[in-house]
């Protein structure tokens, strides 16, 4: 076990708490279909993670950081799905609107037929978490840079690595699924059309914000 792994454990537990792409995506998601499209995006998000965490332990990370075209390549690819995801969020909740106006001026049926809320399945959620994060090289940076920093004298740096990797996607796994339950917890309260619609449109202007941040920000 690495000398350093408590404080590396208290570290990550703060990086994974604070907001940020991931966790709008996943109560983006988690609006659509509860917990268990929630816990599906988390744990593509923690796949993305563990990609990059074996790419940090083989050393493929230092390639992007060293390649400016890589990384900006990645990066703006990245910036471009998170704010595809947030606009579609967006016209969604328009299109929401514009069916209420049209239910309120047509008279009422006996029983209407309803309408699919979503075409968002578990393996869909999953693929979006997942490359959300492929594309995201900020993260092969935070891999490249933060784990040699616990690895003490002595021990052995590619197993050490190893553990230290493992041990933040483990972390990011039991969070991303309280974080589904919790989401789960209130899908009732979120599920309420003026409620869904207000909180997609704020997950969906925050994930196109974070794009355009993403995509302008200088290296």
């Amino acid at each position: 076990m690495p000398d350093l792994l408590l404080p590396f454990v208290g570290l990550i537990l703060l990086i994974t708490i604070t907001p940020g792409p991931d966790m709008l995506l996943v109560l983006r998601n988690g609006l659509q279909g509860g917990s268990s499209l929630a816990w599906a995006t988390g744990a593509g998000c923690c796949a993305g993670i563990a990609v990059h965490a074996v790419a940090a332990t083989v050393g493929l990370s230092a390639v992007i950081a060293a390649s400016s075209e890589v990384y900006t390549v990645i990066k703006l690819a990245g910036a471009g799905y998170l704010v595809l995801l947030g606009a579609t969020s967006l016209l969604r909740t328009f299109a929401r609107h514009d069916e209420d106006h049209i239910e309120a001026d047509d008279p009422p049926a006996a029983s209407p037929a309803p309408s699919p809320t979503t075409t968002l399945d578990r393996r869909r959620a999953f693929r979006q978490g997942l490359t959300s994060n492929l594309l995201n090289p900020k993260i092969a940076i935070l891999f490249l840079t933060l784990l040699p920093q616990f690895v003490a004298d002595g021990e052995p740096r590619a197993a050490t690595t190893a553990v230290l990797a493992a041990t933040f996607v483990v972390v990011g796994l039991v969070f991303m699924r309280a974080l589904s339950l919790a989401v789960g917890a209130v899908t009732r309260l979120l599920q309420r059309r003026r409620v869904g619609v207000a909180v997609e449109r704020i997950t969906g202007t925050a994930l196109v914000a974070i794009g355009v941040t993403v995509a302008s920000d200088q290296r």
